[in-house]
């Protein structure tokens, strides 16, 4: 017997159909993202996104139920359901070619985020396989994930090239709570190119939006998220604590924003020389754990050229390994110790690389040879080899893969803090 109830909750009289269903699903999946909890909000989205499967390419909706059912559960840290939810709206091909280059998108954003970084690439260029023109807020993730994966690849040379198209696509598209996301990847890569100033304009807009609307805990989160990560580019710890206040603040609203607050927590006490292994390892494979697995892998590799605890190093550096899904360097299935649980850094550690060993790192990164390194730093060819082997060795790295992966972290790491000091503690009231 056909069930004859109006879904939604249809007004009397209207006709019950699939798209006016699936419209009123996303207008309560987005109320419940402001009001509510995140689970509310992405059941009523989920729920739209399937109503349109069966006739996906018919379906005509001010956006995505899809794309905006994806996009909370990345903001929440469900990055299995949001690639299920886009994977279906493909294969449906809900929306059209319009909204398959959206949900390609979200896929490429996701894959970033995991630290997939190659494959990232990869869906993001069949975006733009036909030459077509992006509509304004899908130019404006496509530039947030280019300038994403360059910051992930510490390739500084990409970040410069994209910066002026970024912002481009900032100014093309308005602040919404749908572009937060993007906008927080693009303020982080503006502190690395100490230009974080042609975007406070726009990140302010994001914030009185957030203001206005009692900062919703789902959409807030990742915004004080980026914006610490911002703050400790441009080394300002006043505005890195107000943003680890606010993400401890919204802790209880969900297992992601718990998690991102003790690893915002965990990160500035490493930024001020305290490194507690056993809570910065916590911390990065929570971070792993939610999606955010290149987040991981950056604060355990922080965490270990911080340190001048030799074990406390081993074993961050292992599980930084771990967390780019990268094997251990120790005996499968053992886990290294540590002696105290707390290490205080005073200076540069004698175990982390010296600077002539940054220097080649950065050059070997950047896909130099041997020849052209030695050339540009005005030493042999050998000696460049030979600087390669010893921070092989010294981070106990089994091949050249590894080392290459583990340098990425290490090489980032660095930029966010050239002076090598810690930061001042906290001030008290």
């Amino acid at each position: 017997m056909p069930n004859t109830e109006s879904p939604a909750g249809a007004p009397a009289g209207e006709p019950p159909t699939l798209h006016a269903s699936a419209a009123r699903l996303m207008a309560n999946g987005v109320r419940e993202s402001v009001t509510g909890p995140p689970t509310a909000a992405l059941s009523a989205l989920v729920q739209a996104a399937a109503l349109l499967e069966p006739d996906g390419r018919a379906a005509l909706l001010p956006d995505s139920p899809a794309a905006l059912a994806a996009l909370t559960a990345v903001h929440c840290g469900e990055l299995e359901i949001a690639e299920r939810v886009l994977h279906r709206a493909l294969g449906a091909g809900v929306g059209g070619p319009l909204m398959a280059r959206r949900h390609r998108l979200l896929q490429a954003w996701i894959l970033m985020v995991r630290g997939e970084i190659h494959a990232a690439g990869e869906r993001l260029a069949t975006v733009t396989l036909d030459g077509r023109p992006l509509e304004s807020r899908d130019h404006l993730f496509a530039a947030a994930i280019r300038m994403g994966i360059g910051r992930r690849n510490s390739d500084l040379g990409a970040l410069k090239r994209g910066w002026g198209q970024a912002l481009e696509a900032v100014v093309r598209h308005p602040v919404d709570l749908f572009t937060l996301l993007p906008l927080g990847e693009l303020a982080i890569a503006g502190a690395r190119l100490g230009d974080l100033a042609r975007l406070e304009p726009y990140l302010h807009q994001g914030r009185a939006l957030l203001d206005r609307l009692d900062n919703p805990p789902l959409w807030s989160v990742p915004l004080h998220w980026s914006g610490l990560h911002a703050a400790i580019l441009t080394g300002e710890p006043t505005i890195a604590d107000e943003h680890v206040a606010a993400l401890l603040a919204a802790a209880g609203h969900s297992r992601y924003a718990a998690v991102v607050a003790a690893a915002a927590e965990s990160w500035v006490e490493v930024l001020r020389g305290v490194v507690d292994p056993t809570r910065v390892e916590a911390a990065a494979r929570g971070l792993h754990d939610t999606g955010l697995c290149w987040d991981g892998a950056r604060l355990a590799g922080q965490a270990a050229i911080r340190t001048a605890d030799r074990r406390a190093m081993t074993t961050l550096l292992e599980c930084a390994r771990a967390l780019q899904g990268r094997p251990s360097g120790g005996q499968s299935g053992q886990t290294p110790t540590t002696g105290a649980s707390t290490a205080r850094v005073a200076g540069p550690t004698q175990h982390g690389l010296s600077d002539r060993e940054y220097e080649v790192a950065e050059l070997v990164l950047a896909g130099l040879t041997y020849r052209e390194i030695g050339d540009r730093l005005f030493i042999s060819a050998k000696t460049v080899e030979h600087h390669v082997a010893r921070m092989r060795n010294r981070l106990n790295c089994a091949n050249r893969t590894e080392l290459l992966a583990l340098l990425r972290t290490l090489v980032a790491d660095r930029a966010s803090d050239t002076a090598g000091q810690p930061w001042p503690q906290r001030a008290t009231r």
